[in-house]
C-alpha cells in the first residue's frame, strides 16, 4: 500500500513528511499479519491526524485488475472504524483532473515516482 499525505488548508496544498512511504503485508495467508498491517495503518493515520483516506478503486477483472493482496489490504483499511474512507474511481479522477488540473508538476513535489498515483488520488479526493 503506497502512502502519500496531502493537506488542503485555505486553498493551499501541503505535503507533510511521513515516516512511511509504503506499508506491506508480509504473509497474505496469516490473519495475524493482516491484523498487524491494519494496526500499523490505523496508528499511522492516528499519528498524522488523517481525517480522510482516499483509495484508488481498481477493476475487479480485466487487464488492470487488482490482485488478492491489494484487495485484502483495502478491506483491512476499510474496516478500521475511526477512518473516513473514500474510494476514487478512474472515471471520477479523470473528471476532477479535467476540471481542476494539478496545480504543480509532480516532479516538484519532492515525492518518489512510485507515489504519484497515491498523490493524484489524494488530490482528487481533496478536490471532489
Amino acid at each position: 500500500m503506497i502512502v502519500c499525505l496531502l493537506n488542503l488548508e485555505d486553498g493551499l496544498f501541503q505535503i507533510p513528511d511521513c515516516r512511511v512511504r509504503r506499508l506491506s503485508l508480509s504473509n497474505i495467508n496469516s490473519t495475524q499479519h493482516l491484523r498487524e498491517f491494519q494496526f500499523a495503518f490505523a496508528k499511522l493515520m492516528s499519528d498524522y491526524k488523517v481525517e480522510k483516506v482516499a483509495i484508488k478503486q481498481r477493476p475487479m477483472k480485466g487487464k488492470f485488475a487488482g490482485g488478492a493482496v491489494g484487495f485484502k489490504l483495502e478491506a483491512a483499511i476499510e474496516l478500521i472504524g475511526d477512518l473516513n474512507i473514500e474510494l476514487i474511481s478512474a472515471t471520477q479522477a479523470k473528471q476532477v483532473l479535467k476540471e481542476q488540473p494539478l496545480p504543480v508538476e509532480f516532479s516538484a513535489t519532492g515525492l518518489k515516482a512510485f507515489q504519484e498515483p497515491a498523490f493524484v488520488t489524494a488530490y482528487v479526493a481533496c478536490m471532489a
